[in-house]
């Protein structure tokens, strides 16, 4: 039997090729540190500004006074059955860690891994489509890329831009006494887990993919504010992940308001029934140890805050002066939940979590 041609697409769940989809697909924390250790050093040049040395969005090399170039990649298994929404998605958050860097990203290349005997190619079109819509949004072109036959479905971009070299925005600069503003409300992971499980009604479905699809393009204009000092956004590690990441980078420590942090609607309730992902508790086992949550909070919440996010929003830290600048930025481009949840005070490394 040919499956390209004896298969439509409608007949098709793209989930059930994948093991874990979107950024839950992210090798666990504490693995992936364990791997980083096994790498050897290497000379690193004096041109590159941004490397692996801070677990940054993206890879940033000083091209003159004027320009650096701002590289990343990102690719994933389908975290939706619509082939044109898994593009969109997939293409949404590559784009992401230009934005997070403060970069303008220029072109980019597709990475697909296709299970050709097993997925019509109509299908297979349908995810390219769904990208290279996001990307004629951003404004860049798919200038190429590379396809394999592979036994899950993978697609993604390297991405490429460009920011002036004293305008980029590590997730490491945070100060004491900034502020943390976050750009989206969570719970990408625990809608995707009800949809994986027929839970998801066709309001969270919207409420899921205009999330993903947004992009975050405030970071462009963030790089430009004197009162903002760092910028991560929040994707495969949860919130309390990439916050702790921000808290290692900088040598602060990171508190946090549960009761501020923004949620997609629906998200509280579908969290309560269950509708969790096992990243979530591989996120908590990776790095909990470096994390107080309040005595009050539950394990519902805790699910929440190490949800994996896909293409998730802009974590910011910033001067208590800039954040009604911070928040103009966001609300003017349609992030109507983005809002203050937190601040950077002097202490170890770690995050602490107020209910």
């Amino acid at each position: 039997m040919n499956t390209q041609t004896d298969l439509s697409s409608s007949e098709i769940r793209l989930t059930s090729f994948s093991h874990g989809g979107g950024c839950g697909c992210k090798i666990a924390p504490g693995v992936l540190a364990d791997i980083l250790k096994q790498s050897g050093g290497f000379p690193v040049p004096k041109e590159l500004l941004v490397g692996i040395e801070t677990a940054d969005d993206a890879a940033v090399y000083k091209l003159n006074d004027e320009q650096a170039l701002v590289a990343t990649t990102d690719f994933f298994m389908p975290i939706v059955d619509d082939p044109y929404d898994f593009g969109r998605i997939a293409a949404t958050n590559a784009i992401s860690d230009v934005y997070a860097m403060g970069g303008t990203p220029i072109m980019a290349l597709a990475l697909v891994g296709m299970p050709i005997n097993k997925l019509p190619l109509d299908t297979i079109g349908r995810i390219l489509r769904g990208g290279e819509s996001i990307c004629a949004e951003a404004g860049i072109p798919v200038a190429g890329g590379h396809t394999i036959d592979s036994v899950e479905p993978i697609y993604g971009l390297v991405v490429m831009g460009l920011v002036h070299p004293a305008r980029v925005k590590r997730n490491a600069d945070a100060r004491t006494g900034d502020r943390l503003i976050l750009g989206k409300g969570l719970g990408v992971g625990i809608l995707s887990a009800a949809l994986k499980k027929n839970a998801l009604d066709d309001a969270g479905y919207r409420t899921m993919i205009e999330s993903t699809t947004r992009l975050n393009k405030p970071g462009q204009r963030l790089s430009d504010l004197r009162g903002v000092h760092a910028i991560t956004d929040v994707t495969g590690f949860g919130l309390l992940g990439h916050a702790l990441e921000l808290a290692r980078g900088a040598g602060k420590t990171v508190r946090l308001d549960m009761g501020r942090v923004p949620l997609l609607p629906q998200v509280a309730g579908l969290a309560a029934q269950g509708f969790v992902t096992g990243a979530s508790a591989r996120n908590w086992a990776g790095y909990g140890t470096q994390v107080d949550l309040a005595a009050t909070l539950t394990s519902v919440q805790q699910s929440i805050l190490t949800d994996p996010q896909t293409s998730g929003g802009l974590l910011v830290s910033c001067a208590p002066e800039a954040v009604d600048e911070v928040l103009s930025v966001f609300h003017r481009d349609g992030f109507a939940q983005a809002t203050e949840i937190g601040t950077v005070v002097d202490g170890l490394p770690r995050v602490e979590v107020a209910a």
